[in-house]
């Protein structure tokens, strides 16, 4: 909603700035400018990007828009997974606690976890590093370069959105121009013409300048922005199970290796202490229905 409001603060007070001054604003309506620095500007991303993170963008946009990052109860909910999965590791057989990591959509502790268990990335990232702490040969420091390794990985996947964004946003500034020089030369081609006509082709042109410079420092750039706070945000969980699975292999107790991973928590949403053991020492696991109500 943030930057609904933002974009809409900025056309209104751009737009009605120009107004109050004396512009008429159907004058600054010219669509066929529009479309030759729109359509360059998306053709320049569709080569210069993969397919993927073309497509990926999309997601990406819709994300930073509503801001669908992590909140508290996210966290929670996977604090009490790991808790329970590390509990596992602790108290039994390895043939019982292999049952939750071979099929997790049939495992009781995911299934309790729907949050975390609905991100196939993240679940997957869970199953791979507890299934090496099972093993038993792999020692900490290894674990903990593999993971850094792939949150590195991830991380670097994640933000090309922004990117690509970033580079949509410094070149739209000259393809308005590009944009006004058409203008200009449409212009030229009607030097006879009266004094009238001809400004209203020049003010036309420069129509092209003003939306390329508008559309990259108003909209694009501060979008780009947006997406990499939004995926930053969204790969956090993945440094909490790090912080959490490292921990106890260390040796910490379970309720110690949570609150390893606790403290990698953003301040904005971190959980108390209190919270955290609610959650997942002497709480039973929030429905899916309680954790929409918190939301």
């Amino acid at each position: 909603m943030g930057v609904i409001i933002g974009l809409l603060t900025a056309m209104v007070c751009v737009a009605g700035g120009f107004w109050a001054m004396g512009g008429h604003i159907m004058v600054v309506w010219q669509p066929f400018e529009f479309i030759i620095v729109g359509g360059a500007a998306i053709g320049a991303f569709i080569v210069a990007n993969p397919a993927r993170v073309v497509m990926d963008t999309a997601g990406a946009v819709r994300d930073a828009l509503f801001a669908r990052e992590p909140r508290q109860e996210d966290y929670l909910s996977l604090l009490g997974l790991l808790f329970a999965l590390v509990r596992e590791l602790r108290s039994k057989p390895r043939n019982e606690v292999e049952h939750h990591l071979d099929r997790p959509d049939q495992s009781e502790i995911f299934k309790a976890y729907p949050r975390v268990a609905r991100d196939q990335e993240l679940t997957l990232f869970i199953c791979d590093y507890v299934r090496l702490i099972l093993v038993g040969n792999a020692r900490p420091y290894e674990i903990e370069a593999l993971m850094e390794e792939e949150i590195a990985t991830h991380r670097g996947d994640k933000l090309k959105v922004y990117f690509a964004l970033m580079n949509m946003a410094d070149g739209l500034p000259a393809l308005g121009i590009v944009a006004a020089i058409l203008g200009i030369v449409k212009a030229m081609g009607a030097l006879d013409q009266s004094p009238a006509l001809l400004g209203s082709l020049i003010g036309a042109a420069l129509v092209g300048t003003f939306t390329g410079i508008l559309v990259s420092y108003s909209v694009v750039a501060p979008l780009a922005n947006k997406v990499k706070a939004t995926r930053e945000a969204q790969a956090r969980v993945f440094i909490i199970v790090k912080q959490t699975l490292l921990a106890f292999m260390n040796g910490a107790l379970p309720q110690i290796a949570v609150e390893h991973g606790r403290k990698a928590i953003t301040a904005a949403y971190r959980p108390t202490i209190d919270e955290v053991e609610n959650a997942t020492i002497t709480g039973a696991p929030r429905s899916e229905s309680a954790l929409r109500e918190a939301a």
